[in-house]
């Protein structure tokens, strides 16, 4: 049996929901981002739901219908290519959800944008300015470097998506500090 929970986009995410899984004494498979796969076919209503209630409290949540579990294997993919992976991918992200999720990515990128009211593209944008942001906050990188790394064309290019997001140049936020970032199950969502 898989779970599908939203908000669980990292690994301290799949620890604490590791946490409650151990907790309440069910067997786990394998976990990964947004699921986790349980030994067995079912669980009894009464079990599912104090899951539920303790993922809840977590900040987590399970994911019952086929469209809330596509749009969260959408996210998934893009933390996992912006966040997770070392360099930019060959590949057009579009290509990647596609045939990571096996649906076209037109049909994707509608019911994205009809459930979270902005399109893939602009949540691909604001996971990379929260990951630009790390790497600013954390000053190892130069601005050409984190460019080159984000699969930016030119640092101007960067900057102008960053200001866009932020309503700051990147050199200003670094002057700022970490109190500006968001957290990345947050991003996104409609405020």
């Amino acid at each position: 049996m898989t779970l599908y929970i939203k908000n669980m986009v990292c690994n301290r995410c799949i620890t604490a929901v590791e946490g409650v899984i151990q907790r309440l004494g069910l067997q786990a498979v394998s976990f990964a981002l947004g699921e986790v796969a349980l030994a067995g076919n079912a669980l009894p209503a009464a079990q599912l739901e104090e899951l539920g209630r303790q993922l809840k409290a977590l900040g987590f949540e399970l994911i019952d219908s086929r469209k809330s579990r596509l749009i969260e294997k959408i996210k998934t993919v893009v933390i996992s290519l912006v966040h997770y992976s070392g360099e930019q991918p060959k590949e057009k992200t579009s290509e990647l959800i596609a045939q990571g999720l096996h649906h076209d990515y037109p049909y994707l990128s509608k019911l994205f944008s009809e459930v979270e009211g902005i399109t893939i593209e602009q949540y691909i944008i604001q996971q990379k300015v929260e990951k630009i942001k790390e790497y600013l906050v954390y000053d190892e990188l130069t601005l050409s470097e984190i460019a080159d790394k984000m699969g930016y064309s030119s640092i101007a290019y960067l900057s102008a998506q960053f200001k866009k997001i932020t309503g700051l140049p990147p050199s200003h936020f670094k002057n700022i500090g970490p109190h500006q970032r968001v957290p990345l199950d947050e991003i996104g969502k409609k405020g």
